[in-house]
């Protein structure tokens, strides 16, 4: 029976070796498709750390994220072009390389420029370690299975991503996440030069998918609300560790996988399929902007509904755009830029818009802030010190969420006075917690409409569907 996708061209490639003695070889390749798509956000969870360590804003460190995702969405498709003209093997290895070499620059970065300009050469490698990558995965077995294998990498990794990059970077520190990868990266170019993949020219050159890639790019734009604002919800605005956000936006990829069995247990088709999982992803983004407070629990549920959206759509969408079209790197690298470039798009509308509301709110804070430590039953002098450790709290915050409690640590207070203390800096937590909860509503819901416009998508296809 023949296993190759229906319009594919005919491939002349040489029968090699059985697929069980490639599966080493198969395996690091899927795995550095993974770790490829999951540096998209690998370091969310780390932005924090990163912002402290480098002296940069949350605008500025947002172009750790922007910078990568703009790159690997530029570069995609001309690398699977180039990559056509030759044997994919030397550019799937050779893109591998750059991207280990990027990722030990990124590790020893000293400033957020260089860091920055690491990344860009990061995206770069990584674009034609993809698209070289999708080429020998189809030689180590058949163009099912491979475009398979290689959709689920790039699903698993870009799930996973933000979770292991929290992990490490609570248990190392955030260049623990770069460091990881080059050792991977490394063994995967002598695994990418043992398969052949000899060139073979398309027998066409289809137009890319219109509909399946706008959906991808106006879902990924979207899911950057959930992984983004939400991580720093968690970190900078209710003071949680990276572990403890790590496990908590665990959820999300958890709930992403889930959905994956129960699309194949449904018979809905794809247009249902894919209009179930926008209006998912936006109530989810929806109920994370109607937080009532500060609880973890309370955005477990968001999350699924986030989850369970992204995983009725993003495989079934970038198998739905590759189909049937020629040549296949090519195709395959405009659902990597559909999906990239949705993410920088995501970025550059919802980081103002945070960054903006985060502002306007530290007014009213500092207002509810004030009125609190007048009214707490402290004597006269413990007030001053307490307003003074604040206001430096304040200063040193430099428009993102201050840390209280250094001020209340250097406070000598009476032992009567000490449970009046606490419940203080308690109370004041908490009305930062809520005001930074407030902040971030309106780029949740920002992000909600992005997922619901991506079922504008689906209308030519009725239509088509209507008159054909």
């Amino acid at each position: 029976m023949d296993s190759r996708m229906p319009g594919s061209p005919t491939a002349t490639v040489e029968p090699g070796p059985p697929t069980r003695r490639r599966g080493p070889a198969v395996a690091l390749l899927a795995v550095t498709v993974g770790f490829v798509l999951a540096d998209s956000a690998v370091v969310t969870l780390a932005l924090p750390d990163i912002l402290r360590h480098l002296h940069t804003t949350v605008a500025g460190v947002a172009w750790v994220l922007i910078a990568y995702n703009l790159v690997l969405a530029l570069a995609v498709v001309p690398a699977a072009r180039l990559a056509g003209r030759g044997a994919p093997t030397r550019s799937a290895a050779a893109g591998i390389a750059v991207f280990a070499v990027a990722s030990a620059l990124c590790a020893v970065a000293g400033s957020a420029a260089v860091l920055i300009g690491a990344r860009c050469v990061q995206a770069l490698g990584g674009a034609f370690a993809l698209v070289g990558c999708l080429e020998l995965l189809v030689a180590a077995s058949d163009d099912r299975r491979g475009v398979a294998r290689w959709v689920l990498a790039g699903v698993v990794g870009t799930a996973a991503g933000p979770v292991a990059g929290g992990l490490l970077t609570e248990a190392f520190s955030w260049q623990s996440i770069f460091v990881v990868q080059v050792p991977v990266a490394a063994l995967a170019v002598p695994a990418a030069l043992a398969v052949r993949a000899p060139r073979t020219p398309p027998a066409r050159r289809d137009r890319p998918a219109l509909s399946p890639n706008l959906t991808l790019a106006l879902l990924s734009a979207a899911t950057t609300a959930a992984l983004f604002l939400l991580v720093l919800l968690l970190i900078d605005g209710w003071r949680r560790s990276p572990a403890t956000a790590a496990l908590t936006v665990m959820v999300l990829p958890l709930a992403a996988l889930a959905a994956r069995p129960l699309t194949r247990a449904t018979r809905a088709g794809r247009r249902a399929a894919t209009a179930a999982g926008c209006l998912l992803v936006a109530g989810g983004l929806a109920c994370l902007a109607l937080l009532p407070s500060a609880q973890l629990a309370w955005t477990v549920a968001p999350q699924a509904l986030v989850g369970l959206g992204l995983g009725l759509t993003l495989d079934r969408l970038t198998l739905v755009a590759m189909r049937g079209r020629s040549p296949r790197a090519v195709h395959g690298g405009w659902t990597i830029a559909a999906r990239h470039a949705g993410v920088v798009l995501g970025l550059a509308i919802l980081t103002p818009v945070f960054v903006g509301d985060l502002r306007d709110a530290q007014q009213p804070a500092q207002e509810a802030v004030t009125a609190l430590v007048l009214d707490a039953p402290l004597r006269a002098t413990d007030k001053v010190a307490v307003a003074q450790g604040l206001s430096d709290a304040l200063v040193a915050a430099d428009g993102r969420v201050p840390d209280l409690h250094p001020a209340f640590a250097r406070l000598r207070l009476a032992p009567r006075d000490r449970a009046a203390g606490a419940q203080l800096e308690a109370d004041l937590d908490d009305q930062l917690q809520r005001a930074a909860t407030r902040a971030f509503r309106n780029s949740f819901l920002a992000g909600a409409v992005l997922a619901a416009a991506a079922l504008l998508s689906l209308l030519p296809l009725r239509r088509r569907a209507v008159t054909a």
